[in-house]
């Protein structure tokens, strides 16, 4: 009898996943089904996943020669990878001494932290965007990069990791004479890679999506990242191929979801040590 309730819980438990699965691909499935399709086929009365018309080639070929992907794919990690490796740069040292020091300023920073967890880009949009202007960074990786580096949302993400590490292992450290910023590197950093490869994702899938924020300090395609470009492909066609921007949108969103799978593991390891779990 309890075999049996155990067998039709997992089955009711995999049906609601299977299904919650489905639902959250099914936009993607969408997207590479309408990349492969003519225009003729897309705005139909009968609404097909598999083509009538196999046109792949035709619509990967537009995107890739309409606007300068590879441009466009380079800016996106050059930017993406910049902004991580200064907000770990910036946020762990910052999290460590709030999760493991002792100092009369401790309850004060995490009361920014926690404030600047409610300030938007929007907020300081107008501001940064004058200020880039009169220092002549628009339309640079600079202006792409620079507002980001602080990331008050890195930094609670790993004071709750490293809340978690045992003091024990500090403690030795120092007895072996090991510095604050030793420990940092030697001790604190090589533990943490699960919290840090679990922040990659929040961090690289936000600024590899980000449109606000380039839209308004670019206005040259050499600096423009993907989605940006994806405006300028649109622009290019002067129309409304669709199957082609799904192409396109294929292309963007692919190293994403690449990056995902290969670091799965990994995130939900990092998740679950932070105590993120939604």
């Amino acid at each position: 009898m309890m075999t049996s309730a155990l067998s039709l819980g997992r089955i009711i438990r995999l049906t609601l996943l299977s299904l919650g699965a489905m639902i959250f691909l099914s936009p993607y499935v969408f997207m590479i089904s309408t990349a492969g399709k003519a225009q003729s086929d897309i705005f139909t009365s009968s609404l097909s996943l598999i083509p009538a018309h196999l046109t792949y080639v035709e619509n990967f070929t537009k995107a890739l020669s309409r606007v300068p992907m590879a441009q466009l794919l380079w800016n996106g990690v050059v930017v993406c990878a910049l902004i991580f490796f200064f907000q770990v740069l910036v946020a762990i040292p910052c999290a460590y001494a709030m999760a493991k020091l002792r100092f009369g300023a401790a309850r004060a920073m995490m009361v920014l932290v926690m404030l600047g967890l409610l300030v938007p880009i929007h907020a300081t949009a107008l501001p940064l965007y004058v200020a880039f202007d009169r220092a002549a960074l628009l339309n640079s990786y600079a202006a792409l990069v620079a507002p980001f580096t602080i990331s008050v949302f890195a930094i609670f993400m790993f004071l709750q990791f490293f809340r978690a590490m045992p003091d024990d292992l500090i403690h030795a450290a120092r007895l072996d004479g090991m510095s604050e910023l030793g420990i940092v590197a030697r001790v604190i950093v090589p533990n943490a890679w699960p919290a840090v490869t679990a922040f990659a994702i929040f961090s690289v899938v936000a600024h590899w999506n980000d449109l606000y924020w380039p839209l308004i300090v670019i206005s040259k395609q050499d600096y423009a990242t993907p989605p940006l470009g994806l405006m300028y492909f649109r622009a290019a066609e002067a129309g409304d191929d669709y199957g082609a921007l799904m192409a396109a949108t294929l292309i963007i969103t692919l190293p994403l979801v690449i990056a995902f799978l290969l670091a799965q593991k990994r995130f939900v390891e990092g998740i679950t040590m932070t105590g993120l779990k939604g």
